[in-house]
């Protein structure tokens, strides 16, 4: 009676608010006489205790008459998110959530209830990791007593009642009876005994707004996030100079649907602000938003299941809309003049949930220059999330991944971290106009998940918290991995991230594995060398890299053929094993090592490992860099780089934007004017030029390649739209050369040249 009367509340209520809690309830409120009025606050755990009293016997499956008490208690994780609606200091929804449960005792390590140590083995072996478990409103019981990490339900709370003190914000539920789940029944060999009442339970938590709004006739007047009691933990980051868009949070990693050998999987991400200044969160067709690409990544392999490091799976990028004004990171959220929507104020989150960030609005990863942010207008003639031309099944545009590469069977001891970002133009923008205010190295966060079901149907639950504002790839570091950034030309690209760990798994064989993660690197990566030092023997060399999507119509790929998946080939001569792939000039869709992606190289060897360099070449442009690595070798490395390509022109292809140093110009060949405007305040710019004689023109912003574009009319507009002041110098040049034209400089605040 009680989950159906609070279920009434919870949908009655919702109604009258008119506009909800998540994104898809960007709809006007609504306005009617009898609608909510007053103040409303989102309230969530900051501490409570939950007793379990339970009959042994009974949980045993004795036959005995008489009941076998225990009590167990637990306190609650602070911050647990269970969060309940209060209208005018009245209870009138608990939503979905759940609290962790922290088992009490005096020695450390056991509960020192009489008979702990008779639990039936299932529930002894979780008893660490419990949690309760709030379900949402359409499931068949209202709460649960689960395993955090395996998923499985123990108990199936019946009977309770929820009660709030407003005084105090303290809520109660009490007269909770716990009934054996299904799958516990069948855990213990006693199918018969599903929903048994084996005990009770009782909850006190104190609870703390997380969000408080002035309501008129349903309407919001006003929204205040205070700042969570107790700091929210040392991984919190404090605000930093200008916009900065991290992942604060990843959660409900969840498969939706499959084809072939293959699932589609996505993980719900809540963006936080982690800067001072409000975020541009301007929806499609607009081209000044955060685009949110999601991968996964599996750690396995060797005698702890943790020699190697891989990516298993990566999707399209979500294009963001409609920025909401939470405080998941207690930042404290503050949308003092800011444009709630269109921006993401400072200190303010934006929830995308694992349904939303699924699909649809997804679109492909090659438009996208991940350094700039940069990608087209949803209104030009090649849109970005353009899916006019080809049939989705159940795995496009999401995290692809080979179910194989799940399968617990498969991948006995295995564990699994989802990864997501946001990029964003606004970042870069604001960097080319405050030196020491550039934000777009920190947009990743990780979270560790384990995965259960299968062979084709998985399921996933976190392990720990969110790890804010690091790759993935670093997860590897607790393992012994030796894990270093690095960026090639600061200022003008991104960052990569060079991993290696050596093992040796019997005596005289070393392993070497080695895990090259590109953040945000346009230029990309296309091969590998590592030298080898004499008397060096290898074997059992291997190659991995993530499924890539296929290709489809406008997905921004040369021909729409979408990226290759052919295997990296080694190359061995006497001092050194490279592995390369095609080069831009021989298959502009190679298999590099694109932003987002993280690719592996591995052999066993007879010698133990040195300190010494790698070299690494690049795809688009650059000259090749060495890394320092370990390797089975005597000195410095002498493999032959891989030289830079030069670009063959084609009218039919637009590569994506890339950041690179300025070339030399030649006067003389090529003259470029330039003139400034302001549409609707944002900046703009026309560049015009005549003497360029190739097929395609690179256009120079700043000294960054900010796009190439066919050599037809000798004209292109610059959109930039950042609003105010600011100074762009630009250059032409024949694609993929040092053929360049006159600089020219635009000043918006001041005169130009």
């Amino acid at each position: 009676m009680l989950k159906k009367t609070l279920t009434a509340f919870t949908l009655s209520f919702l109604s009258l608010l008119g506009s909800g809690w998540e994104n898809y309830a960007a709809q006007p409120s609504q306005k009617m006489s009898d609608a909510a009025t007053g103040i409303l606050q989102k309230m969530i755990v900051e501490s409570g205790n939950v007793t379990l009293d339970l009959d042994l016997n009974g949980l045993n499956g004795s036959s005995s008459l008489v009941a076998r008490p225990v009590t167990l208690h637990f306190a609650v994780a602070a911050n647990s998110f269970l969060p309940i609606l209060v209208l005018n200091d009245l209870l009138r929804a608990a939503e979905t959530g759940s609290m962790t449960l922290i088992p009490q005792n005096t020695a450390g390590a056991e509960v020192n209830d009489p008979g702990y140590g008779t639990l039936p083995a299932a529930l002894h072996a979780s008893f660490g990791q419990l949690a309760i478990q709030k379900m949402d409103w359409d499931a068949p019981v209202d709460l649960v007593v689960r395993d955090s990490k395996s998923g499985l339900v123990f108990f199936n709370v019946e009977g309770h009642q929820y009660d709030y003190d407003a005084n105090a914000q303290l809520l109660s539920i009490t007269g909770g009876r716990l009934l054996i789940s299904k799958e516990f029944a069948n855990a213990l060999g006693r199918p018969a005994d599903a929903g048994a009442t084996v005990g009770k339970i009782s909850i006190g938590a104190a609870m703390q707004p997380i969000e408080v709004q002035t309501l008129v006739n349903g309407e919001t007047k006003s929204v205040v996030m205070p700042p969570l009691r107790g700091a929210a933990g040392p991984e919190a980051p404090t605000l930093l100079p200008g916009p900065d868009v991290i992942v604060g949070e990843l959660s409900g990693l969840a498969q939706f649907g499959s084809a072939g050998t293959q699932v589609g999987l996505a993980v719900g991400t809540d963006s936080c602000n982690n800067g001072d200044q409000p975020l541009d969160w301007l929806s499609l067709p607009d081209n000044d938003h955060p685009i949110i690409p999601q991968n996964l990544y599996r750690m396995s392999g060797g005698a702890n299941n943790n020699e190697r490091f891989e990516q298993v799976g990566q999707s399209s990028v979500k294009h963001a809309f409609l920025a909401l004004e939470n405080n998941v990171c207690n930042l404290g959220c503050n949308t003092s003049g800011c444009a709630t929507g269109s921006h993401l104020c400072p200190g303010c989150s934006d929830p995308y949930s694992a349904s939303l960030n699924s699909g649809p609005n997804l679109g492909s990863r090659a438009w996208i220059n991940p350094f700039t942010g940069f990608f087209p207008r949803g209104d030009s003639p090649t849109p970005p999330n353009d899916h006019t031309g080809h049939v989705h099944d159940g795995v496009s545009h999401r995290i692809i991944v080979e179910a194989n590469d799940l399968n617990p069977p498969f991948n006995p001891g295995a564990t699994y971290f989802a990864e997501a970002a946001y990029v964003t133009p606004h970042e870069y923008a604001w960097c080319q106009t405050h030196p020491g205010q550039c934000n777009m190295y920190n947009n990743a966060s990780y979270r560790q998940y384990s995965v259960g079901g299968g062979p084709t149907n998985f399921t996933f639950s976190p392990l720990g918290s969110t790890v804010r504002t690091q790759p993935a790839v670093m997860a590897w570091t607790s393992t012994g991995a030796t894990v270093n950034q690095i960026e090639p030309v600061p200022g003008n690209d991104g960052i990569w991230f060079m991993g290696y760990k050596v093992t040796n798994p019997v005596s005289g064989v070393w392993h070497y594995e080695y895990a090259l993660y590109n953040e945000n690197l346009d230029r990309a990566i296309q091969s590998f060398s590592v030298p080898l030092g004499p008397g060096t023997n290898i074997s059992n060399i291997g190659f991995h890299a993530p499924p890539q999507h296929p290709g489809w119509a406008h997905d921004g790929t040369l021909n729409d053929a979408g990226y290759s998946s052919t295997p990296w080939a080694p190359t061995q001569i006497a001092d050194s094993i490279t592995w390369s792939c095609e080069t831009f000039v021989q298959n502009q869709n190679a298999n590099a090592i694109r932003w987002g992606t993280l690719y592996n190289f591995r052999f066993d060897a007879n010698q133990p490992p040195q300190t010494v360099n790698a070299t690494v070449g690049y795809f688009k442009t650059g000259t090749p860099m060495s890394v320092q690595i370990q390797a089975p070798s005597q000195g410095s490395p002498t493999p032959t780089p891989t030289p830079t390509p030069t670009p063959t022109p084609s009218p039919t292809a637009t590569p994506t934007a890339t950041p690179t140093p300025t070339p030399t110009p030649t006067p003389g060949q090529i003259t470029l004017s330039a003139r400034g405007y302001k549409v609707q305040g944002q900046q703009a710019v026309d560049l015009s030029w005549n003497g360029a004689t190739s097929n395609n023109i690179d256009i120079y912003r700043n000294g960054a390649l900010i796009a190439t574009v066919p050599n037809i009319a000798g004209f292109y507009t610059d959109h930039i739209g950042v609003r105010g002041s600011g100074r762009y110098t630009y250059k032409v040049c024949e694609a993929g050369t040092q053929t360049c034209s006159n600089e020219v400089t635009v000043r918006f605040g001041g005169p130009n040249p």
